[in-house]
């Protein structure tokens, strides 16, 4: 199936998006904040072997899922891939900002399994569109 990144720093959190896109059928790459996202980007896009969509918490340490964002769709090699942010702030401010940094969609928490597998095949449908 798909290459998925995905940062999230809190590691339950992060162990069920991991479980559940896996046992969907997909390879999941996880990191633990937007610093490490970013890095791990850079080097599949230098080894090219980019990943499908990336899922990023907007709250974390060192940098933020925005700040991530951004700097993913600064390099030209990842500026393509969808970017869509995990949070549990849903107010139409943050979504906005979501929007505006280049996500294609805003995933609110808690979300159930089957939610999760359902939401990322239609980014991934999209995104091969």
């Amino acid at each position: 199936m798909a290459k998925i990144l995905i940062a999230e720093d809190e590691i339950d959190i992060r162990n069920l998006i991991t479980f559940t896109l896996r046992f969907a059928g997909h390879e999941i790459i996880a990191t633990s904040n937007g610093a490490e996202a970013v890095e791990k980007a850079q080097e599949m896009a230098a080894q090219n072997e980019l990943p499908e969509l990336i899922l990023m918490d907007v709250r974390m340490p060192r940098m933020t899922g925005y700040e991530a964002c951004k700097q993913i769709k600064a390099d030209d090699r990842l500026v393509h891939i969808p970017v869509a942010f995990l949070s549990a702030k849903g107010q139409d401010s943050e979504v906005k900002e979501g929007f505006e940094v280049g996500a294609v969609d805003y995933i609110i928490k808690p979300f159930a399994p089957d939610q999760l597998t359902s939401k990322v095949e239609e980014l991934l449908k999209q995104a091969n569109a």
